[in-house]
């Protein structure tokens, strides 16, 4: 499945919350959520390669899976 990043989730990872999280990170994250997300959904505990951990804000459109958001911890 593409996964899509969002300008919004990409200004984000450049806030100091969300420092050492990667866009590689988000993606791989993304890639692992199981099924079908019809409306927007907040998946928690997601772990970054420099062990920080997130959240995204995931939802599922016809031209891929939309990374809406992320939350860093």
């Amino acid at each position: 499945m593409k996964i899509i990043i969002t300008a919004h989730t990409k200004k984000r990872l450049r806030d100091w919350r969300q420092q050492e999280i990667t866009v590689e990170d988000v993606i791989s994250a993304a890639k692992g959520i199981p099924g079908y997300v019809p409306v927007a959904t907040r998946f928690r505990g997601f772990t970054a390669s420099f062990r920080r951990t997130f959240d995204l804000v995931i939802k599922d459109t016809l031209a891929g899976r939309l990374v809406i958001t992320v939350i860093g911890k």
